[in-house]
């Protein structure tokens, strides 16, 4: 067994102290002999205050709150690097915590994290919730729509607010979308002298806004009409907003599965009309990232809205028309092109800008289109697939079969 030299020469000199709102009481030993020790102590207003309460500062210890912006109390703090520094910091320091900004800054071995219990824990244990059966969903300084990813008969989300407000915000907005029977529990001020507990229903929530510490567990019950919204590919047409230039369920399905979205990794959908195949691939796996664009001023209202609404607001969305808007993007790991394949230019410049071992798909209707992915295969390979869909519809008396248009599908991996 190895030991890394740098390791053992330089000591942790700073400790991130994870504080609830019990404050020094519900400290261990460790953290309290941190907190005394220390010559700086860094931490929020309510964390110093807490401290006060029952720890004076000894002579030659100073006690100094954030800085804002944030990134300059980071600067700040490294500036005493190499003196016994503590950082007061709420529950679990590396839950959406300060700890992991200062890891994207420090070496682990300068760094000790002394954690409490987080406000999430709190919650589960007074809702009775198993946390690995639990969705969490940050609202501090997030938009609130992200709850709207996770919404499904039978799922427990607990969702950290942003304040106040947050819960008749949610409450209204699960209502909207069809969960309005859904059960509310908003928590205030786990763990400390002031804690609270309001439940109710979200259609009927009226409860007045109490602390702004608040942690809302929501146990989703879906209304008879709301719609079934999987995760995986292929969600029903009708839960877009469009004007028709939407890629239809089926067809939606197979260029999702091709596409095969990984987390973390960058689409763009190109002429992205009412962004189907950018919203699904960012629903489709954790920390995906997508860029839609697209010209039509109307339908850039409609990728909004989308997005919004199947809980999606971080779709980044581009005004333009491929390829000059295509400039200066970030470099994707897959591209679906749903229009504008025929104006010169677009592809050529989606596969220069496509990553080494990532996936180019276009569907065609057309024959135009479809003569240019033909080209497009004899010049760069791939796969070429005729989809042919019918649907049952009324005939007179009796049923048959009607097909829709047929589509071309082009897949190509970029090898190097």
């Amino acid at each position: 067994m190895t030991m890394n030299s740098s390791a053992i020469d330089t000591p942790a000199w700073l400790t991130v102290v994870g504080m609830g709102a019990d404050g020094w009481r519900g400290l261990t030993d460790d953290a309290r002999h941190a907190l005394t020790t220390a010559a700086l102590i860094f931490g929020g207003e309510r964390h110093l205050t807490l401290l006060a309460e029952h720890l004076p500062a000894r002579p030659g210890q100073q006690r100094r709150a954030w800085l804002c912006p944030f990134q300059l109390a980071v600067e700040k703090l490294l500036t005493y690097r190499g003196q016994p520094v503590c950082v007061l910091a709420s529950g679990d320091p590396l839950w959406f915590g300060v700890a992991g900004t200062l890891l994207n800054h420090l070496p682990l071995h300068e760094l000790r994290i002394v954690p409490a219990p987080s406000a999430l824990t709190l919650a589960a244990a007074r809702m009775g919730w198993a946390l690995q059966t639990v969705t969490v969903i940050a609202a501090h300084g997030r938009p609130l729509t992200k709850v709207n990813l996770h919404l499904a008969a039978g799922a427990r989300l607990l969702v950290l607010a942003a304040d106040a407000q947050t819960a008749a915000q949610l409450a209204a907005q699960v209502t909207e979308r069809e969960f309005g029977a859904s059960r509310l529990t908003v928590l205030e001020e786990l763990g400390g002298s002031a804690e609270c507990r309001v439940d109710g229903i979200a259609a009927t929530w009226a409860q007045p806004p109490g602390a702004a510490l608040n942690v809302i567990a929501l146990d989703c019950v879906a209304d008879a009409t709301a719609l079934r919204l999987s995760r995986r590919a292929g969600l029903p047409d009708a839960a877009f907003q469009h004007d028709g230039q939407l890629t239809k369920r089926d067809v939606r399905a197979v260029t999702l599965a091709r596409l095969a979205p990984q987390p973390g990794q960058l689409l763009w959908d190109v002429g992205a009309g009412c962004g189907s195949i950018g919203i699904e691939w960012l629903r489709a796996a954790d920390n995906c990232r997508a860029i839609a664009i697209e010209a039509d001023a109307a339908r850039l209202a409609l990728i909004a809205a989308n997005a919004q609404a199947l809980g999606v607001p971080e779709l980044q969305i581009v005004a333009g028309r491929a390829p000059e808007a295509l400039i200066d993007l970030t470099a994707p790991d897959a591209i679906f092109i749903g229009g504008g394949l025929t104006t010169a230019g677009v592809f050529d410049s989606c596969w220069a800008a496509l990553k080494v071992g990532g996936c180019l798909i276009a569907n065609a209707v057309t024959l135009q289109t479809e003569a240019e992915l033909v080209r497009l295969h004899g010049e760069y390979g791939g796969e070429l697939t005729r989809l042919s869909i019918a649907h049952a519809a009324p005939l007179g008396k009796f049923t048959g079969w009607r097909s829709a248009m047929p589509i071309t599908l082009y897949e190509v991996w970029k090898s190097a």
